[in-house]
């Protein structure tokens, strides 16, 4: 027979067991909260295609997105994204929506220019509307303070990105689902079919309608890849038009790719948990 635990001892081992589950939970929610979300991971990833000109080879374009600027993240750290950027040479520079959490609340338009001018590549900076970004009234006064930050935003329409060499690549931007008015057809109808092209889509769940036009890889963020991920589960919440391709590479077929990117910001719970903010580097490379 076990030897008896007297009450006074059994309630000291759950005096233990409580107080360490409050540290624990302590320490995890300054962790989902203050930590992972400022914890910002450069990725870096080559792409190979047969289509991609030589003189392109090690072309290297940076993507960022979901930035969701005045909820939980403020303007010293969009300051230090910026600052990251630009430290990565970039040739070209793409956001892919969602600059401010609220625009109908946010009145600090002059200091987001003022930081977005800061980023510069040789072959230019583009971006596509996200959600946010229509909402609160916010479609002209965001494409307000893309172009005059230097931003050239690509809403159902394609443009080529030209070298030294007359070699060019395809630059697709399209509206984004929920709140805007996506036409893949219109953007995509006078670019040449065997020209490498890639298509700027906010809403990544697109690819299942892009896979069927002369797009080689699409890029997208909007799922923040589900901001809280669970081990062997994965994200707990997704959005509408992100719930199927949530963070990273996907296949398509077999001459298209998607990826997905983590975004910067979060928003309606300030938190990340095995969904460190992302930027994205993609250096391109002919297959042959």
């Amino acid at each position: 027979m076990g030897r008896k635990i007297s009450r006074r001892s059994f309630l000291k081992q759950v005096g233990k067991v409580s107080i360490a589950s409050i540290v624990t939970g302590i320490i995890g929610h300054c962790y989902i909260k203050h930590i992972e979300p400022k914890w910002i991971e450069i990725t870096h990833h080559p792409i190979h295609h047969p289509l991609i000109p030589p003189s392109f080879n090690n072309f290297r374009i940076i993507q960022f997105s979901d930035t969701h600027l005045g909820f939980h993240l403020d303007f010293d750290q969009f300051e230090k994204i910026i600052q990251t950027i630009s430290n990565q040479f970039a040739d070209c520079i793409i956001f892919s929506g969602d600059l401010v959490d609220n625009l109908l609340s946010f009145f600090e338009f002059e200091h987001v220019i003022l930081l977005l001018s800061q980023l510069q590549a040789p072959f230019g900076k583009f971006a596509v509307y996200g959600n946010h970004d229509h909402g609160g009234w916010g479609t002209e006064k965001y494409a307000d303070i893309m172009r005059t930050s230097g931003f050239t935003l690509l809403r159902n329409e394609s443009v080529s990105i030209v070298n030294g060499s007359d070699e060019q690549i395809t630059l697709t931007g399209i509206d984004e689902p929920i709140l805007g008015k996506p036409d893949i057809e219109k953007a995509v109808k006078n670019n040449p079919t065997e020209q490498f092209t890639i298509l700027i889509s906010h809403a990544p769940d697109l690819a299942d309608e892009v896979k069927n036009y002369p797009v080689h890889l699409q890029i997208s963020g909007h799922t923040h890849g589900g901001q809280v991920q669970m081990p062997f589960v994965g994200p707990i919440i997704t959005p509408p038009k992100g719930q199927k391709y949530t963070d990273g590479f996907y296949e398509i077929t077999d001459n298209f790719s998607l990826y997905v990117n983590r975004g910067l910001g979060t928003t309606r719970l300030p938190y990340r948990f095995l969904s460190r903010p992302e930027i994205t580097l993609f250096t391109l490379h002919n297959k042959n």
